[in-house]
């Protein structure tokens, strides 16, 4: 189903709006700014449909906050280190946005752009961009395109796709937040399993402060499920940035969509949703920072209101070739495939 709000973008035009439905009820709401996931909606056992995701009231109030929900986000989600590349042997500058560093594709990533909704049908949207050369400092002409799919089951499937003419590290993600149990608890509450045995500690900033290191006999442990609360704010590397905001190396079996990387249970343990992904690594945030975005119901969102799972390369990799993952760098002449699905279950 298409909408156009009533609203205009930066640009003058309408936002674009589309509703995905399947069988089973359940609905999900996505917008051409950004590329954004707007809305997840659930029907129960009870027959109640619970959103799922936080989100802002309007359309444009996604303008006015700057905890990318649900976003696209791009050409590089996470953090570059003193917003530069490694490039034929130079230091190449980007546009830092977060103190000397880059976040999430620069001030004007992706997540601020209008998309072009190319593909369009009631359980399915495809959006493009075209990303020039010199965009937030990165090199090369990139396009790019993004696909969501809902299935019969409730899985939601986002597929990225990119190709360039020059060699520029991709890293595309989407920024949701997961709340289970809808708007206005503690999202810490949640129950989650993480497939991982060695996460990124980082400094204040965010930025990779050390090696990869085990889980073991730390509160980063989340190969059994916990709640986030279970172990808050124990380790001094969460102590650093207020919480969780780590990327996490997934078991090697994880990558190939048909192997869980996590599962998130809500705390009154009526929904559960797993997340499957092409990607190496997860960073999960606690939404440490989100108060004061808008939210919903025309208020605003506390900290911690919302968990984010984000699929991803590990931050600062153009840095860190020795990282045993993928390389992030993509090569003219290649093409960039990533995927990420997210399922949920009534119990």
């Amino acid at each position: 189903m298409l909408m156009d709000s009533a609203e205009r973008a930066p640009d003058g035009q309408p936002y674009q709006l589309t509703r995905l439905q399947n069988a089973a009820g359940m609905t999900v709401t996505l917008m051409d700014w950004g590329a954004t996931w707007l809305s997840a909606a659930l029907p129960l056992r009870s027959g109640e449909l619970r959103e799922l995701l936080l989100g802002c009231r309007t359309p444009a109030d996604y303008l006015r906050q700057s905890a990318y929900l649900g976003a696209t986000v791009g050409r590089y989600a996470n953090r570059i280190a003193h917003a530069s590349l490694p490039l034929d042997g130079k230091a190449h500058p980007l546009v830092a946005n977060q103190g000397q560093h880059q976040l999430h594709g620069g001030p004007e990533g992706f997540h601020a752009r209008r998309w072009r909704r190319v593909q369009q049908d009631a359980r399915q949207v495809c959006y493009a961009l075209h990303s020039a050369d010199g965009d937030q400092g990165f090199p090369g002409n990139l396009a790019v395109q993004v696909r969501y799919h809902l299935t019969a089951d409730n899985r939601l499937e986002i597929t990225y796709q990119a190709q360039t003419d020059r060699a520029c590290p991709v890293n595309l993600t989407n920024h949701a937040y997961f709340n289970l149990d809808g708007a206005g608890s503690d999202a810490r509450r949640q129950r989650l399993q993480l497939f991982a045995d060695r996460y990124l500690p980082v400094d204040g900033e965010g930025i990779p402060s050390g090696d990869l290191t085990p889980v073991d006999g730390s509160g980063m442990d989340f190969r059994r499920p916990k709640t986030l609360l279970q172990d808050f704010l124990r380790d001094p590397c969460q102590q650093q940035v207020n919480g969780y905001d780590h990327a996490y190396l997934l078991h090697r079996t994880c990558g190939a969509l048909d192997s869980p990387a996590a599962h998130l249970w809500s705390a009154d343990n009526r929904v559960q949703m797993s997340v499957f992904t092409r990607a190496p690594a997860l960073q999960l945030y606690s939404g440490n920072h989100l108060a004061g975005t808008p939210a919903r119901d025309g208020g605003s969102y506390a900290n911690y209101a919302g968990v984010a799972l984000e699929s991803e390369f590990l931050p600062d990799s153009p840095h860190h070739p020795e990282w045993p993952q993928p390389s992030c760098w993509l090569q003219p002449g290649q093409s960039y495939h990533s995927a990420t699905h997210y399922q949920f279950y009534p119990i």
